[in-house]
């Protein structure tokens, strides 16, 4: 599963990454790792914009691991 650290990083930045890694991967599962509420709802849009289901959002430490995968 890829990784994409996007904690300490302001919007849109984590967004970015995790667009480029889902693009890159084009299908699979990819982990994301943010630390604001407000990157948690701007990946999950971006996300499910791109076809990608988000499959878990759960708090880590500051922030949170999110989980996004497309078949």
């Amino acid at each position: 599963m890829a990784l994409v650290d996007a904690r300490g990083l302001s919007c849109p930045q984590p967004v970015l990454l995790a667009l480029g890694e889902m693009k890159k991967l084009g299908t699979g599962s990819l982990e994301i790792l943010v630390d604001t509420d407000t990157s948690v709802e701007n990946v999950t849009r971006a996300a499910e914009s791109q076809g990608w289901n988000v499959k878990d959002v759960r708090p880590e430490g500051v922030g949170y691991r999110m989980i996004v995968e497309k078949a």
